[in-house]
């Protein structure tokens, strides 16, 4: 492997030089050869800078002493002066994992606005008389990734409020304010709870919980669409125990519910998890009918409208205002959160899109119009797809430039940093917002740093390794051998060029 020194050069003001920032950023004899050589090589912009420059570690040492393999980039930005500060690969495109949902916040903020709230109504096709409804009653979503148990039980209340004590129609459920989409991700295991159906009409993220508890020499499970208020038990996913260690899961499609199985092997005494709903409109259908009759109305089922309901509101829910929605989906990383309020945003700008990508591909050009973003590649809202692409340069410049707006940096995630000991150091001097983005073999980080000083960056921090992920076993969902650790050793690095960059241009 051909390796150089850079001599560090002082000035006679006693002033770094270029070339002597260059020095330091490399290392001494740093090597070139990061799993594959860098496409473009690391690329700092100078900066008048004291003594504390020379004791920061190489940018290159700090990536070779990770031994990710794969690929990396970074980028980070001045937002006052938006100058590119220094760099590595800026303008190749990588995966960015769940960082994708800080563009789908701005694109969501942009068109919707931060006081938008979305609305699932209750509406009625006949006459009501005397407290009873001569025709059906529908319960029409429009696109709320918030929408629980909770919010449907204040609904049904709601209902007999309105003088509703009969309903002789049926109850029809309508989901086409958004496109259906079985999977929002069709290469992630089956039964993983972050890789639901969606549609317009959406329950508990479209997630059913499910509970197991040993009985003997045998078990009990259930599925409920569990609140910590309410737990009623649904018949539209449905679960048994199978003699087998392998699969732990196998799902089937039986027309009217999910069918799951899971390996009596691996239940152990008890416990519990969420899996996927694929029926989402059915799902908030029986859960609604379940509130509906403990006021004594008993709904008969009526399935799914096909086109756009009308008749009189009965009762309206709606969601908290965007922003808040937002902030929640940056902090937890929901990722049917980021792919409704994307859909949501392409609706109300150019309609209905037809797909999940198509919504995606709009976003990519809103984001080039409004973003600078000349380069977005995003498949989904949320980044779970692993085709997505973005650079780390032009996703650094984009949040200096709207960083004035004050729009993301207050509902990003606080970031800590931590002692070597992997414990959170709560006293550490250099602050982060951002988003985090993981996915087996790739970690990503973007957002803004606050050095000592005061000094605001922006940044962007991509890392890959494609052929350690290609070789996940996708079928089975058990984390891969090494994926742990190279996590652990990215989030490091992660931390290591922050820090640097807080001591090399916020010192």
């Amino acid at each position: 492997m051909q390796r150089r020194c850079l001599r560090l050069i002082v000035h006679m003001s006693g002033q770094y030089s270029r070339r002597a920032i260059l020095g330091g950023l490399l290392g001494t004899c740093a090597s070139a050869g990061f799993a594959g050589a860098p496409t473009v090589s690391l690329r700092p912009v100078a900066r008048p800078v004291g003594v504390t420059a020379a004791s920061a570690p190489g940018a290159q040492a700090l990536i070779d002493s990770a031994k990710l393999g794969g690929d990396l980039a970074f980028s980070v930005v001045d937002v006052r002066t938006g100058r590119v500060l220094e760099a590595l690969d800026e303008k190749g495109g990588h995966p960015p994992a769940s960082v994708a949902k800080a563009v789908t916040a701005l694109y969501a903020l942009d068109v919707l606005g931060p006081k938008f709230r979305f609305e699932t109504r209750l509406l009625s096709t006949g006459k009501i008389q005397d407290g009873v409804l001569n025709g059906d009653l529908i319960l029409a979503g429009g696109g709320d990734p918030t929408l629980d148990t909770n919010g449907l039980a204040k609904m049904a209340a709601d209902l007999k409020k309105a003088g509703i004590r009969e309903v002789r129609g049926k109850l029809k459920t309508w989901g086409g304010a958004l496109p259906f989409a079985r999977q929002i991700d069709k290469t992630q295991p089956n039964h993983v709870g972050y890789n639901p159906s969606m549609s317009g009409l959406n329950l508990n993220y479209n997630r059913v919980f499910f509970e197991w508890k040993r009985s003997g020499n045998d078990y009990s499970v259930t599925l409920d669409a569990r609140t910590e208020k309410y737990r009623p038990e649904v018949r539209v996913a449905r679960i048994s125990v199978a003699q087998r260690k392998t699969p732990v899961y196998t799902y089937k499609d039986k027309n009217d519910h999910d069918s799951w199985t899971v390996a009596r092997a691996a239940l152990g005494n008890g416990g519990s998890r969420w899996l996927p709903v694929r029926r989402p409109e059915a799902y908030a259908a029986e859960v609604f009918s379940t509130f509906a009759r403990s006021h004594g109305i008993v709904l008969k089922s009526g399935g799914a409208l096909r086109g756009t309901p009308g008749g009189q509101v009965l009762a309206t829910h709606k969601s908290a205002a965007l922003q808040e929605i937002l902030r929640g989906m940056l902090r937890y990383s929901t990722n049917i959160t980021a792919e409704l309020v994307g859909m949501t945003a392409t609706t109300r700008r150019k309609g209905k899109p037809k797909s999940l990508r198509a919504s995606a591909q709009e976003m990519n050009r809103w984001a080039k119009a409004k973003l600078g973003l000349q380069d977005a590649a995003l498949v989904d809202h949320s980044g779970l797809g692993e085709a997505s692409r973005l650079s780390t340069g032009a996703l650094a410049k984009a949040l200096a430039a709207v960083h004035k707006s004050g729009r993301l940096k207050p509902i990003l995630k606080d970031i800590p940093l931590r002692h070597e000991n992997g414990k959170v150091n709560k006293s550490h001097p250099v602050k982060v917002k951002a988003k985090t983005g993981t996915l087996y073999f790739v970690s990503s980080l973007a957002g803004y740093m606050t050095a000592p000083d005061g000094t605001e960056l922006a940044f962007a921090i991509f890392a890959a390794n494609t052929k350690l992920r290609a070789g996940i076993d996708r079928a089975g969902g058990d984390r891969p051998v090494g994926s742990r650790s190279w996590n652990r050793r990215a989030k490091t690095l992660q931390q290591q060029l922050i820090e640097r960059w807080s001591t090399v241009y916020g010192s």
